[in-house]
């Protein structure tokens, strides 16, 4: 080699070795199974910088605290999860298993199994992408669980797709006072509510199994929050059914009220379309439209279902066992099972401070028959029901929210960027 040759060889050698070392490079940091796991999957989770992946080996790696991940734009990759599992059997610290308050995580191909609480939060994010996750409480439904499996809240921009949830004590899936958010491809089986949207705005929920929880797709808002006022929402092309799991969840909570074989509820949400799924097997109701019924002090919280609209699903055997106060006398009612669809019929409420009540509801409930309660005003005891029954009930056509449109870059090569119309 001649002397400029040599020269330009170092040269070249010295600008890779400075790229190599420099800032913003992705890196990929790997943790095995074996001694001190938890430590260095911490550790890795800490040093990680914007663009790298912590590769997370096969093997089951025992987790006594919350893991934690607070670095924006990381990805969290393990071999499988049925071939990396996080197992926080002996847990003794944390409120949580994995906490994400990081934007543009990305968490896939792992399990997390018996978290002291919550399976994987993230909280205050822009940008999480939950895919190929378990997470599951493998002693079966029971109080004692972690309230939530996969629980993205305040934040925005929201993918879970190809995650399976057992066993959480409020809901499976859940995503809370967030936008933007698509959940598809999943399953959520033997929790209290198998997917719910609360407090939501601009979500799309579909291809979707639920099955063997208490209620299957839940859509809530709820006072005193944040973020109040959910709307649109889509939930369409999803399998909900034989939802017969006996409501597990802890006293005072608010699903705890969520009667046992539910199909959909929605309650106090405004536009939202349910559509093309298939609903059966659900011995309470396929299909429940309520307002908020407790008390509530937060003047600028309507507790009503408006402009919510049923139409197009596929309605099998249910409400034929139904676990709700005067549901087996309202079921002998409406000829031995309660009817596909089942309003409260309430439409108006008091301001908190006395003011006259008021509301407006607009339904389009094509799914029927339709019963009725009549119960008129929010906070009305079902026992006050007079119920009637119609072939649907349809106050006017309702155009469809929009479909939910992430970045691009949150999903997987291969992967269409937007939720099917």
């Amino acid at each position: 080699m001649t002397r400029h040759g040599a020269r330009a060889c170092a040269i070249a050698a010295a600008i890779l070795a400075g790229v190599s070392a420099g800032p913003g490079i992705a890196k990929t940091l790997r943790v095995a199974a074996g001694s001190d796991a938890e430590a260095r999957l911490q550790s890795a989770l800490i040093d990680a910088k914007p663009g790298d992946t912590v590769r997370i080996g096969p093997g089951r790696f025992a987790i006594t605290g919350a893991l934690s991940l607070d670095a924006p734009h990381v990805r969290v990759r393990g071999a499988g999860p049925g071939r990396t599992i996080l197992s926080f059997d002996g847990q003794t610290s944390g409120a949580d298993g994995v906490l994400i308050t990081g934007d543009g995580a990305v968490i896939e191909d792992l399990a997390v199994e018996n978290s002291k609480g919550n399976g994987i939060k993230a909280k205050g994010v822009d940008g999480i992408v939950f895919r190929r996750v378990r997470v599951e409480w493998t002693g079966g439904p029971k109080a004692e669980n972690g309230a939530y499996g996969v629980y993205p809240v305040s934040s925005k921009h929201v993918l879970i797709e190809h995650v399976t949830v057992r066993g959480a004590s409020d809901a499976g899936i859940y995503v809370g006072q967030s936008q933007e958010i698509v959940v598809r491809n999943s399953e959520a089986a033997l929790n209290v509510a198998g997917i719910e949207i609360e407090n939501c705005y601009h979500a799309d929920v579909y291809d979707n199994v639920a099955t063997h929880n208490a209620g299957g797709v839940l859509v809530f808002d709820l006072p005193g929050l944040p973020q109040m006022g959910g709307h649109a929402i889509r939930v369409f092309h999803n399998r909900v059914v034989d939802n017969d799991t006996a409501n597990f969840a802890p006293k005072g909570n608010i699903v705890a009220s969520v009667p046992t074989g539910t199909g959909v509820m929605v309650m106090a949400n405004r536009n939202v379309h349910v559509f093309d799924n298939e609903i059966s097997g659900n011995g309470s109701a396929a299909l429940l439209i309520v307002a908020y019924i407790n008390a509530f002090k937060d003047p600028a919280y309507n507790p009503l279902p408006r402009d919510v609209a049923t139409y197009q699903n596929r309605i099998g055997r249910n409400g034929y066992d139904p676990k709700f106060d005067g549901g087996p006398i309202l079921a002998k009612m409406t000829g031995g099972s309660i009817p596909p669809t089942l309003w409260d019929g309430v439409t108006q409420y008091v301001v908190p401070g006395g003011a006259a009540p008021t509301g407006e509801v607009r339904l389009s409930l094509k799914d029927g028959p339709v019963v009725n309660l009549n119960l008129k005003t929010q906070g009305t005891p079902v026992t006050s029901a007079n119920p009637t029954v119609t072939p649907s009930w349809v106050d006017g056509e309702m155009t469809p929210p929009d479909p939910v449109v992430l970045p691009p870059d949150m999903f997987a090569k291969g992967r269409k960027g937007q939720a099917r119309r």
